[in-house]
């Protein structure tokens, strides 16, 4: 049973990565009832917390339906993400998760998420003033390491326990890689040899077979699905029934849109009417994947704002599919 602080959460748990501007409300309740174990929230900067940015505040928002749920922050400032960390918990999350893993340069070039890998003395000195401050489990996100000459996660691991981390999820590639090239799932064995708690494996887990691929081969307690779950909304849905089967099923074109428009409705309740069709244009192409004429809806579907004029076209695509639709 893999447990974060008290919280049982069961076995080689499935986990949705967190993802700026897209594991907003309706996109993580959609995945818990897709089949994902914990959802994120989106990274939430400390500094805009503190100086209480409506923008970000906003993202403090979680539902009883969607637990466990982690709210992620951010930050460079020990000081600065304590005071963070006591505001996401009285929003009243499960756990607190800190990123120490994002890759982008007006993040990690001022010395947050993976920029403090460079630095691994301030990281410890930044998760153990989260842990102090917080009643809530807290975890860690970060990367193997800055650069391929500069792979220190062997001894940031460690680090990161002592600290009071109750879980750590590794993105198996450098800062420097981005999401470019292919993720080393090989350290993921040789981090659980040095640390006692669990390690969730992220990085090119796209499919089923990819899942079952890395409990196999790592050991991890979990795999973090992101971007895999944004270009196929059915994934850990999939990922459930290979593991009982042995194989598994594509979700039919009434599943799709019918899915589809439940996860406009709530986006557009969420955001409110406009921003919610308009934040929603990202997921067209994961429920359209692999669907003939999908493509064509799709471009349709990018010029169309009013959240009606969405539903009418996917619905009227449901209906005449292939009949020239």
């Amino acid at each position: 049973m893999v447990k974060i602080g008290n919280i049982a959460l069961g076995e080689q748990l499935l986990l949705l990565a967190p993802m700026e501007d897209v594991t907003d409300v309706s996109f993580r309740l959609l995945m818990r009832q897709m089949g994902a174990d914990a959802v994120y929230t989106e990274f939430i900067s400390s500094e805009a917390l503190i100086r209480s940015v409506a923008k970000s505040r906003k993202k403090l928002v979680t539902m009883e339906e969607e637990r466990p749920v982690a709210i992620q922050i951010y930050g460079g400032n020990p000081d600065v993400m304590r005071e963070a960390a006591q505001i996401s918990e009285e929003a009243g999350p499960d756990f607190l998760d800190i990123n120490c893993g994002c890759w982008v340069k007006n993040v990690a070039g001022k010395g947050a998420g993976a920029g403090l890998l460079k630095d691994p003395e301030r990281m410890e000195r930044m998760v153990r003033a989260v842990v102090d401050s917080v009643k809530l489990p807290v975890t860690v996100k970060t990367r193997i390491g800055w650069d391929q000459n500069m792979i220190n996660i062997l001894e940031i691991a460690p680090m990161l326990e002592q600290a009071g981390a109750q879980a750590l999820t590794i993105h198996c590639r450098t800062r420097a890689q981005g999401h470019n090239g292919e993720a080393d799932w090989t350290w993921i064995p040789k981090i659980k040899q040095v640390v006692s708690i669990p390690v969730f494996l992220n990085g090119d887990v796209k499919t089923p077979e990819d899942a079952d691929r890395a409990f196999r081969e790592t050991g991890c307690d979990g795999v973090m699905i992101a971007r895999g779950a944004i270009t196929n909304p059915f994934v850990f849905e999939q990922i459930l029934e290979y593991r009982r089967t042995g194989t598994y099923t594509q979700p039919s074109l009434e599943k799709r849109i019918d899915t589809c428009i439940r996860h406009l409705r709530h986006s557009c309740q969420i955001r409110g009417a406009e921003h919610g069709v308009f934040a929603f244009r990202k997921h067209y192409a994961g429920y359209l994947r692999e669907v003939p004429g999908g493509s064509r809806v799709r471009a349709e579907l990018m010029q169309l704002t009013p959240m009606e004029r969405c539903i009418e076209r996917l619905e009227y695509f449901k209906e005449h599919w292939g009949g020239g639709c």
